[in-house]
């Protein structure tokens, strides 16, 4: 039987990968990679870094493939994501069923965790579930953005006793957003807090955490939001691509 482990390998820090994962990654024949393209070569770099460093066996291989592109724009966003999670699943399908032997071990090395915001478990649920291919997976968890924001702004999640959302910028964008008194947001492409009515409100704002470009701000949105505004626009020509995490917090 093949199988297959989906390893969360943190936020951008090679450090944050934890004992479990070490020991998930030495039993690993053959990490599967999905290269986004030029810009997001640091994401590949990164991944054969950790295996470099945590891996006694060097013999161990890698089977990369291209990385589907989501459709942009005017788009139905939920049709978009099934588009593109169905081609995914078919190169999924066609690197286990092509690189990885009977009682081999395969790996998905996932960026952050596997359970937030990432469809790895749930593709290969699907791929289970047609019959086509068979293999038994285990998932490794992993150190988020969301944990790395807090600790590198010294803050905790939640205040005591009161509710926190982890939601999206797009639904931040569109107001639907519970009335939550911590919200995190993940995932926002168009500077989202700007919807925020309340500019008391407190912003915990980071991007490429973990990582040696990471760069931090916080204040009350009246005061900050400008700046991260700048700061968003100068990392996206800079590295052709923006990755933030941020924390919005009442008054």
């Amino acid at each position: 039987m093949k199988r297959l482990l989906v390893i969360g390998i943190g936020a951008g820090n090679p450090d944050y990968i934890t004992m479990q994962a070490v020991k998930a990654l030495n039993q690993v024949d053959v990490f599967f990679l999905l290269d986004k393209g030029q810009n997001k070569d640091k994401l590949i770099d990164l991944r054969r870094e950790i295996c470099e460093r945590y891996i006694t066996d060097p013999a161990y291989r890698f089977a990369e493939a291209p990385s589907p592109e989501r459709e942009r724009g005017e788009v139905d966003y939920t049709r978009a994501i099934d588009d593109l999670n169905r081609v995914k699943q078919e190169t999924f399908e066609r690197l286990i069923n092509e690189e990885l032997a009977d009682g081999e071990c395969g790996g998905f090395l996932v960026w952050g965790d596997p359970a937030l915001y990432d469809s790895t478990i749930r593709i290969l649920q699907a791929i289970l579930a047609s019959d086509r291919c068979a293999f038994e997976f285990e998932v490794i968890p992993g150190i988020t953005s969301v944990q790395a924001l807090a600790a590198q702004h010294k803050v905790p999640l939640n205040t005591i006793g009161r509710s926190i959302e982890i939601t999206t910028g797009r639904r931040l964008a569109a107001g639907l957003v519970s009335d939550a008194d911590s919200l995190v947001v993940m995932l926002d492409a168009e500077d989202s807090y700007r919807h925020v009515a309340d500019q008391q409100t407190e912003i915990y704002w980071g991007a490429y955490l973990g990582t040696p470009d990471e760069i931090l701000l916080s204040g009350k949105l009246k005061d900050v939001a400008g700046e991260i505004e700048r700061v968003r626009k100068a990392a996206r020509a800079e590295h052709g691509w923006i990755m933030d995490t941020y924390l919005l917090r009442k008054p």
